[in-house]
């Protein structure tokens, strides 16, 4: 099975680092092109000369181009893309129906993923189109699950999962900087307070995997009765820390349903 990666950006940079640090496959079964070399230079992957070559060569074909680029690389594949040739699209708020009004009969499935492909640790979302057939579906999933874990979920949810689960890491690494960054006005080291930051981020949220706990239940916890996190806590609500996240996803939703305008 040849695999056929356009778009070596941060996102298809992403999942190809993903997969082959997986081991489930090896770079010799991949193809790749972007328009930038040397992008695509970074990864052990046979080039392509164009866009055209790449989908013609696979027989999967993964699409990790920006949502505004995608007019022009229709343009590249016209008489590339055959049908029964499965396409995965992960282009932010582009629904299945723009694609299958310009390429009848190609099978495509949508997949949302985010940055932490690269370390195996991506929450991916996926759907397929009315020319996908189960088998396809599995076979994008099982490419997928090679950078984390994969939901099956309805097109018209794509917009919060992508809220939730693609846009929150930003938000997390900000948060570790917030974190740091009071750590050195408080006078530790910014390579300590970084490492800390980190370290105690990545600790709690293995803690909230591991437990199945509530996460307030997990909060609650380390607030003793009059003692300091309780403090914290009640700056950060104070300070609108909830209603700021409830914004910021509700954001992300909205420009998303644009982008598919």
């Amino acid at each position: 099975m040849k695999y056929g990666f356009i778009g070596l950006g941060n996102m298809g940079g992403a999942i190809v680092s993903g997969v082959i640090e997986s081991g489930a496959l090896s770079g010799d079964e991949f193809t790749g092109y972007d328009r930038h070399p040397d992008k695509l230079a970074r990864y052990p992957i046979a080039p392509c000369t164009d866009a055209a070559e790449c989908a013609r060569e696979a027989q999967i074909i993964l699409l990790a181009v920006k949502p505004q680029a995608l007019d022009a690389l229709f343009g590249q594949l016209e008489g590339a893309l055959v049908p029964g040739r499965l396409v995965i699209s992960v282009a932010a708020g582009i629904p299945l129906s723009r694609y299958e009004s310009r390429f009848p009969g190609v099978a495509f499935v949508r997949a949302m993923p985010n940055i932490n492909a690269a370390v195996r640790r991506s929450v991916t979302a996926i759907c397929g189109g009315s020319c996908a057939s189960p088998e396809q579906l599995g076979q994008a999933k099982k490419l997928l699950e090679c950078v984390g874990e994969v939901f099956e979920i309805p097109e018209k949810l794509f917009g919060a999962f992508s809220a939730v689960g693609c846009a929150s890491p930003a938000y997390a690494f900000m948060f570790a900087d917030a974190l740091a960054s009071a750590g050195v006005k408080a006078g530790l080291p910014r390579a300590v307070a970084l490492r800390v930051a980190l370290n105690a981020v990545l600790g709690s949220m293995e803690t909230l995997k591991e437990s199945g706990a509530h996460p307030m239940e997990l909060a609650d916890r380390v607030c003793s009765p009059g003692g300091t996190t309780i403090e914290g806590v009640h700056r950060l609500r104070a300070g609108g820390f909830e209603s700021a996240v409830y914004d910021a996803i509700s954001a992300v939703i909205a420009k998303d349903s644009l982008l598919g305008g």
